[in-house]
Order: C-alpha cells, then structure tokens, then sequence
C-alpha cells in the first residue's frame, strides 16, 4: 500500500513541466488552492511567487538549484521508472479533484501519457487545463451547465458506450471504440447530460468551460472505482 503525500477535503492544483502561464496558474488557484508540483512543474509555482505543499517525481527535471532552494521536507522523489511524474503524483494525491496544469500543449507523448493516466487512476476525478482547452475523463453521469453553441468533443479511449442529451447531434446507447466510432465536433445547444458505461471517454471542451466543469465534477456523486 502505497501512502498519500497530500491529503485534502478541497482540489488541489498540480503543475506539470509543460508550458504554464500565470494566468492559468492562477485561475486555477481560484478553485483549488492547494499547490503540489509533478517534478519540473515546481519551477512554475516559485517563479509565480508561491511554494508547493509537495513536489513528487523522479527528479529527473528539477533543476539542482531550485531543488537546494525548496524546504527539504516538501520534496518526495520517487525513483522507480515504471510511471510518469503524472502518476507517481496521482497515486500519492487524495482530494475531490486533481487540476491539472503543464500537462497539455508541448510534446504529443506527454499529452498522450496523461490522457493514459486519467485512466489509470479513474476513481481520482482530474480536469487538465491547457491554454485553449480543458480535458476530463468522463464519470458515470454528469451535467455540464453550457453555453449554446459550445464545441464538444468526446473521444474514447477504449470501448464505452454512451448518452448524451443537450447536443445538436444527441445520441442513445451508441457504441464507441479508437479506430472505429468517436465523437469529435459535436456543438451544444446549451445545458448537456452525458452517461457513458464505461471510463473510457475523454470529454474535450474550450478552456472557457474550465470553472463550470470544476464545478460538475465536484458536485457529481457517481465516480469509477479505483483500479486495484
């Protein structure tokens, strides 16, 4: 069993290594204040003037200075290669909902690997924030309070079937897969429902929409159960 290094009854926003401007940082310190940095993405919580409660990885990105410069107590380095720092932190985090930031944008791979790990942790709700978009791996239910004309992709992962009420093109019961059926470009008329059976779908939506769906996730009931 592995220990959590933070523990919280609100979100927690987490900096990844990737490109983060202040402005990001700080909306999304707005709606979880809480700060833990993945490795390198502490670099962007003390050039914005801040300390991270915890910084989590292998270490392989943290400069050597700002290392010697952060209260030793505060660093967990993890050396096992088996994970990105984006997993070490996710499994050793325990709140409501993970903000991600420095997660989108920069190397495809890393984008991909994290998309890989919102599925790895399905039971911990995670909303990654990028500088055009924000990206949510979908619960059981969920409610999304939208503007009308709002574009609305949804993108599985694996198998998942799905509903979704809201959208100019809604849909029943309709069967998802990579490489067959997905669900990019879709427009909301407004307010949208979706229901899928599976965690399996990514839920793609301009960064406009970020402080609504932090509001969703936090107020839905139903999650995924943890793996394991």
């Amino acid at each position: 069993m592995i220990s959590k290094i933070v523990r919280k009854l609100e979100p927690i926003t987490l900096v990844g290594g990737a490109a983060v401007n202040s402005q990001q940082l700080e909306r999304a310190i707005v709606e979880a204040p809480t700060l833990v940095a993945a490795d390198g993405g502490a670099a962007h919580i003390v050039r914005a003037g801040r300390v991270p409660e915890a910084v989590i990885g292998d270490m392989d990105s943290l400069s050597g200075d700002l290392k010697a410069a952060l209260p030793k107590d505060i660093v967990h380095e993890i050396e096992e290669q088996d994970s990105t720092d984006f997993e070490k932190c996710m499994l050793r985090i325990e709140t409501p909902l993970v903000v991600g930031l420095g997660f989108l944008g920069g190397r495809l791979d890393h984008q991909l690997a994290a998309f890989h790990g919102l599925m790895q942790f399905q039971g911990q709700r995670c909303v990654l924030l990028g500088s055009d978009e924000v990206v949510f791996l979908c619960p059981p239910l969920l409610d999304l309070p939208l503007s009308a004309g709002t574009p609305v992709s949804l993108f599985p992962l694996g198998p998942v079937t799905g509903r979704a009420s809201g959208l100019r093109w809604s849909f029943e019961s309709l069967d998802f897969s990579p490489g067959e059926n997905i669900g990019t470009s879709n427009v909301a008329d407004g307010a949208i429902s979706l229901a899928m059976t599976a965690p399996a779908m990514l839920c793609i939506l301009p960064a406009q929409c970020f402080e609504a769906v932090v509001k969703a996730l936090v107020a839905q009931s139903g999650s995924w159960p943890a793996r394991g």
